[in-house]
Order: C-alpha cells, then sequence, then structure tokens
C-alpha cells in the first residue's frame, strides 16, 4: 500500500510540475500535452487544454488613460524639485502620463537598484539619481499618473567603454559619432539581454510600459561600414545583403524585448525614426517601420518639424507644424493598415525651438504650435502623443485635447 501512495504522488508530482513550468497564453492551446501525458503513464489525468499565464504583480495599480497624453521627464527632474511642477501640469491638464529616463542616452542607469540581482549585474553602470524609484512610482500611482520607462538601447558610452567588444571599432579604438557618442553592436545578442534587464528591472519597480529608444544602428553607418570592426554573429549569413542584416538584427531585438517582457504586465515600446515609416526601410540603420510596428505595443515615430529636411511638398517643415503633421500621419496610418495586429500610434511631438536651422530669428514653438501637431494628430485618428522638450520646460495654457 505505502508503494502504491508513493507512485500516485510521484505520478501527480509529475503531471502538476510539469504543467508549472510550460509557458503558455492564456486561452492558447498547450504544447507537448500527449507527450506529456505518456511520459507519466497517466491518460486517465490529461494535462488542462488551456492555463493561465503567469503575470509579475509589482503591487502597484495603473489604469491605462483614455489615450495617453504624456511628457518626457528625465531622471534629475524625477527624483529633484522640477518634479512638483511637473506634477502640476500633468494634473492641471488633459496630460496623463510621463517618460522617465531609466537608462539615458549615454547608457547610464539612472536609478538604484531595488534588488542585490541588479546591483550586481549593473555594478559600476548605475547612478543613484533616482534612489528611491519606487517612493516615486508610488507617487505617480497616488497622482494617477501613468509612468513609462525610457530606456535607450544601442546608444551606449557606458557599456561601449567598459566593455569594447560589442561596440563598433576603428584601429583599436572605440569608434564614436562626431558629436562623440558611441554605440554598442546591435548584431551582439549579449547587448540585447543587458537592455532587456533593465526593462525588467523597471516593469520590476511598477512602471507600466518599456519604452526601448535608439533601437537602430549609428546615423550613416553604411558610410563608414568598411572603416569598423565588428562582429556580426548569427547575422552573417551568406545571400543576405549588409541592409537586410541591420534590419533583421533590428527587428529580431524588438521581438526578443517583447517575449522576453511578456509575463511582466507591461507594454513594450519603440521609438523610430519618422523618416523610417515614409520609406519601406531605412538602410543606414536598420529600421523597418512595418516590421517593428508588428512586434510592439505602441510605435512611437519621432515626428518633430524640426527633424525632418524638405518633405510632402514642404521646403521648411520646422515652420509649418500642423501641415508636416499632417501629411505624416496620412502616411502611417497607410503603413499601419497593412499590418495583422497593429500597435497604438503615439508620436513623439515637439515642444522645443530650433536655432540651428536658422540664420536669424528662430521659429518659436508656443501654445499655436503645439495644438497644431496635436490637432493634425486627431484629425488624423491619432489620438495619443508624447511631447518632448530635453529639459522639461513645457509650454503653458496649451490645449491638449485640441
Amino acid at each position: 500500500m505505502k508503494y502504491l501512495h508513493l507512485k500516485m504522488l510521484l505520478a501527480l508530482f509529475m503531471v502538476f510540475g510539469f504543467a508549472s513550468v510550460v509557458h503558455a497564453e492564456e486561452g492558447e492551446e498547450l504544447p507537448g500535452k500527449e507527450v506529456a501525458k505518456k511520459e507519466v503513464g497517466m491518460k486517465e489525468l490529461p494535462l488542462p487544454d488551456k492555463i493561465q499565464r503567469f503575470l509579475y504583480d509589482s503591487g502597484l495599480d495603473f489604469t491605462y488613460p483614455d489615450a495617453v497624453r504624456g511628457i518626457y521627464v528625465t531622471a534629475n527632474s524625477a527624483a529633484g524639485s522640477r518634479m512638483s511642477e511637473l506634477k502640476e501640469l500633468v494634473g492641471s491638464t488633459d496630460l496623463n502620463a510621463m517618460v522617465i529616463d531609466v537608462k539615458e542616452d549615454h547608457g547610464n542607469i539612472m536609478l538604484e537598484p531595488h534588488n542585490e540581482k541588479y546591483k550586481e549585474m549593473f555594478e559600476g553602470r548605475y547612478e543613484s539619481v533616482m534612489d528611491d524609484p519606487r517612493a516615486i512610482l508610488e507617487d505617480l500611482e497616488e497622482q494617477g499618473i501613468y509612468p513609462i520607462a525610457r530606456v535607450v538601447v544601442f546608444k551606449d558610452n557606458v557599456l561601449a567603454e567598459e566593455r569594447p567588444d560589442l561596440s563598433f571599432q576603428r584601429n583599436g579604438q572605440i569608434w564614436r559619432n562626431g558629436k562623440g557618442e558611441a554605440f554598442v553592436n546591435p548584431f551582439e545578442k549579449e547587448v540585447w539581454e543587458y537592455n532587456v534587464e533593465v526593462g525588467k528591472m523597471a516593469a520590476e519597480l511598477g512602471f507600466k510600459e518599456i519604452q526601448f529608444d535608439y533601437v537602430r544602428f549609428p546615423e550613416g553607418f553604411a558610410s563608414r561600414d568598411d572603416e569598423l570592426q565588428y562582429g556580426k554573429g548569427d547575422y552573417n549569413v551568406e545571400g543576405v545583403n549588409d541592409v537586410q542584416q541591420r534590419v533583421n538584427a533590428v527587428t529580431d531585438f524588438v521581438a526578443y524585448a517583447r517575449e522576453s517582457l511578456r509575463n511582466y504586465d507591461v507594454d513594450v515600446a519603440v521609438d523610430i525614426f519618422g523618416y523610417s515609416a515614409v520609406v519601406p526601410e531605412e538602410p543606414n540603420i536598420g529600421q523597418n517601420f512595418s516590421k517593428i510596428s508588428s512586434n510592439v505595443d505602441v510605435i512611437s515615430s519621432m515626428i518633430y518639424p524640426s527633424h525632418w529636411g524638405p518633405s510632402f511638398g514642404i521646403s521648411k517643415p520646422d515652420t509649418e507644424p500642423y501641415r508636416l503633421i499632417d501629411e505624416y500621419a496620412k502616411v502611417e496610418n497607410e503603413r499601419l493598415a497593412t499590418l495583422e495586429e497593429a500597435p497604438t500610434s503615439r508620436p513623439w511631438i515637439q515642444d522645443f525651438e530650433a536655432p540651428w536651422l536658422y540664420s536669424g530669428a528662430t521659429k518659436q514653438y508656443g501654445k499655436q504650435e503645439v495644438e497644431a501637431q496635436i490637432r493634425a494628430l486627431n484629425e488624423n485618428g491619432i489620438e495619443e502623443f508624447l511631447l518632448w522638450n530635453a529639459g522639461n520646460s513645457y509650454t503653458k495654457g496649451v490645449d491638449y485635447t485640441p
């Protein structure tokens, strides 16, 4: 009798133990069901057809707004006196979200990791600018402000300097662009894993969306490709040209990031050049708008009028924000309409001046210019947007739902 009991316990453990480690979406057919039954020898106890997917619970409760209307916030602003002013701006208007730097443009992780695992993983690469990020998020929860974590991916001075083998090199030195910025190599899957771990840390803290930025090769990469030394890993495939190798690497990273964060109950977003939506694919930087959009929950095209050369028949787009955004939105809508499952469109728009474009007086961006961009989006059925101002100084008195 004791032997029979042990056999029954062992069989039950094998059945339910196996079920606990199988990954499946809610409502998804469980793979390998028949094999599992045969292995444990218990056809009378089949595994369930469907199983609930595990979701990480951060302990914070944020509701997705009717439409995300957000602002960019640096880590210094989030942790400093500016935060009160920015919360007042959001709380007193129809804004409802903040995109906060977790890993910024130079590659620094801007918060104190919340456990020893991440402290060890990111040792020497993080700054305690946000020394209590959980408290910041709890305050945003209380204020009803939707939190988005910005993670800059392939532009990364910190990782490139520490690991030159993961970067692009020239004559034995780390290659930098004209601004002194170094990039790490999108072909290197170790770089993928590193950045996704930053996203996981942010999700565990309570951010509801992970927004990956600089998901690309350096600008003008094709013109300097021959002079740089770097590996291509799995992407050095005969018969696949250089452009497609870059596109495949960038697209695969995005798919990998989304899959890796499936259990964290967060949306995955990617920032992308607006220009990438109006061409089949951007050959230098490896961005294919349709392929990236097919692998994210949110696509955020950076469509600042100041960042366009003559386009859509507009000679100086910075001076015509409504027209530029209106023309762009039509093209983006057409691209997204071809996808089986299109992501939410949430473009980045401009709340800053661009003096580098002018030899005389600079076009000023105020209430009228910001509202013009929002109106152009709304008239094309795009209700979500994010405002960029590097110094977090946003125009006052704007109607964010014109």
